[in-house]
């Protein structure tokens, strides 16, 4: 596996992903109860928008960059983080979903975070070594993670909320989405009550609804898409915007994400046009 997150960081589509991740654990903060965490494809949890790697592409310039305050809740949440992160390790820092996770939930909350690079994951346990609440995994398979620590416990004590995040490198293409959707299916049955939040890469909108009907089909309480483009889906050879799957999304998540998601494209839409979709699966009953 040859991907690197770094040349990627703050791009259009980690902007969505982590807006997103932080609205849904400010939900899990809604309730006094610990919730539990699992972000199974880590990379190394922070990076710099000054580094080589990042710099090379420039991917951040139309991301991260352009975004400025706009009122909107999540979005000034999300720009606050960053802030923190950049009080902490430099003006360049930008957070990955290891480090926003352990920003975002609380003492009595456990993260276990999984990569496979044996660098990467050297990185984050030096970041996370004195944080009792994170445990990192190096591991060769981020699904197989899901079977191995799901239902999540720790010591005595059994999680009945929390989230999983699944943030795969989509090497191997449409491939990856026979994976994903195996691996929902799988951590479904072990933790039924968990949200579950699957990232994926859209190049050509129209590869994906035999993805969308699968994903309508699984045995969560609801199944809900939330995609952002910077630019038309007409091109198979670049990210043109993203998605994530959310499964038993919290309650009225839709209504609260609609105004943010919207938001995010007029400050990132390139001069072409970009698009904010967001649609049930299936709805909740």
């Amino acid at each position: 596996m040859n991907y690197r997150h770094a040349f990627h960081a703050g791009n259009h589509a980690d902007v969505l992903k982590h807006v997103a991740l932080l609205a849904l654990c400010d939900a899990l903060r809604a309730k006094p109860a610990a919730c539990f965490a699992l972000d199974t494809h880590a990379g190394r949890g922070l990076y710099s928008l000054d580094a080589v790697a990042a710099k090379r592409t420039g991917e951040a310039e139309g991301g991260v960059a352009k975004l400025r305050a706009t009122g909107d809740t999540h979005i000034a949440r999300y720009l606050a983080a960053i802030e923190a992160c950049r009080a902490a390790h430099g003006p360049k820092a930008y957070p990955g979903s290891p480090w926003l996770l352990a920003h975002a939930l609380r003492e009595q909350d456990r993260i276990a975070c999984c990569e496979l690079q044996p660098d990467e994951a050297s990185i984050l346990n030096i970041e996370f070594r004195d944080d009792p609440r994170v445990v990192v995994h190096q591991r060769t398979d981020g699904y197989a993670a899901m079977k191995a620590l799901l239902p999540p416990r720790s010591g005595q004590t059994r999680f009945a909320r929390g989230l999983v995040l699944i943030d795969p490198p989509y090497e191997a293409q449409l491939e990856e989405f026979d994976l994903a959707i195996a691996a929902l299916r799988d951590g479904l049955q072990r933790w039924p009550q968990g949200m579950f939040a699957l990232w994926y890469p859209i190049k050509l909108r129209r590869s994906l609804p035999p993805f969308y009907r699968r994903a309508a089909t699984m045995e969560a309480k609801s199944a809900l898409v939330v995609e952002l483009l910077v630019r038309p889906d007409d091109s198979p050879l670049r990210m043109n915007g993203s998605g994530l799957l959310i499964l038993n999304a919290p309650y009225q998540f839709d209504r609260q994400f609609r105004h943010t998601l919207n938001a995010l494209r007029n400050a990132l839409q390139e001069p072409a046009g970009g698009n904010a979709h967001m649609e049930w699966l299936r709805a909740p009953a």
